[in-house]
């Protein structure tokens, strides 16, 4: 059996988790949600040292799935490790929007899969602000490392709306 791991990763909101859940289904993978690794109960988060001896033996395996971004400087040598990078690089304002959807549903006690596995909502405001830091902060160096994979021979699929998110999530079942 060949190896296959696949990052799957975009700002917050997009579809990653629910594209992971059906992926990790479809083609029998384990799934690490990197948000499990990042946060801890009352949104504490993990330390760079903490992070990384869980984040690193998880890309050295040989088959995997790794849903999310983590802590910036791990998105890199993650992308590099892996067979499969699926990015999604929706305009900004759908993001939000999804977002608010699921912290709508979280809020009233209907989300099934909470963000890091915590019961307790990320406050709104602090949401909306980690969404515009990640987009003016984080993306131009994501889409630099995706660029990269790409041009190492890593597969690389980029879903930039809605649209192609659902229909991507059709095609496989």
């Amino acid at each position: 059996m060949s190896s296959e791991r696949i990052a799957i990763l975009g700002n917050a909101g997009g579809g990653k988790s629910t594209l992971a859940r059906r992926l990790a289904a479809a083609r029998d993978l384990p799934l690490v949600e990197v948000d499990k690794l990042l946060w801890k109960p009352g949104w504490v988060e993990a330390t760079d040292a903490a992070y990384e001896a869980e984040h690193a033996p998880l890309i050295a395996g040989e088959n995997w799935i790794i849903e999310g971004m983590g802590k910036l400087d791990s998105i890199r040598p993650r992308l590099l490790r892996a067979t499969w990078v699926i990015f999604i690089d929706m305009v900004l304002w759908q993001h939000f929007w999804l977002a608010a959807e699921r912290q709508i549903l979280q809020e009233m006690g209907k989300l099934e899969h909470p963000i890091a596995g915590l019961g307790e909502p990320i406050s709104t405001r602090a949401m909306f602000e980690t969404l515009w830091e990640t987009e003016q902060e984080w993306m131009p160096t994501i889409r630099a490392n995706v660029d990269e994979a790409a041009a190492a021979g890593i597969k690389v699929t980029r879903i930039g709306s809605v649209d192609a998110l659902n229909a991507f999530g059709e095609r496989l079942g």
